[in-house]
């Protein structure tokens, strides 16, 4: 929660939807729909991914949430934690993942780091979150 909590681009109430989703996963794994992904170094976290198969879907995953430390960006965890996610997802019979992120500027490095990923823009929902904040949805085929 201090990772979130740090993260300057989520606003209070994304931080609160977040927790939720981890008092879900820990309460009840299986029957939450979600799976999170924690990266540690000497037992302290410096990053997590929370992703879940889409629902009334065929192979299809959402990328719900990915944090890293702020004073850990740019050292190849959040990539690692791309990677394990996309292969648990592949071992699910998972086809594609999707991330929906903001259109905001302060998003411009997330939205960079996405691409990087191998994640493609495919959309774009103006005004979505509020005016003046669209919703960006980014695919990317894992098969």
């Amino acid at each position: 929660m201090a990772i979130l909590h740090s993260t300057p681009e989520f606003l209070p109430r994304e931080v609160v939807v977040a927790e939720e989703l981890i008092d879900s996963f820990l309460t009840s794994s299986q029957e939450s729909g979600y799976h999170i992904l924690v990266a540690e170094t000497d037992g302290k976290v410096m990053g997590y991914i929370c992703y879940g198969e889409t629902p009334l879907t065929e192979g299809t995953w959402d990328i719900y949430w990915i944090a890293v430390d702020r004073t850990r960006q740019g050292k190849g965890i959040g990539r690692a934690l791309m990677r394990e996610t996309e292969n648990k997802i592949r071992e699910l019979k998972g086809r594609l993942a999707i991330i929906e992120t903001s259109s905001k500027p302060d998003y411009n490095k997330t939205r960079r780091f996405h691409s990087s990923q191998g994640y493609s823009e495919i959309a774009l929902i103006p005004d979505f979150y509020t005016v003046g904040d669209g919703k960006v949805i980014m695919i990317k085929r894992l098969t």
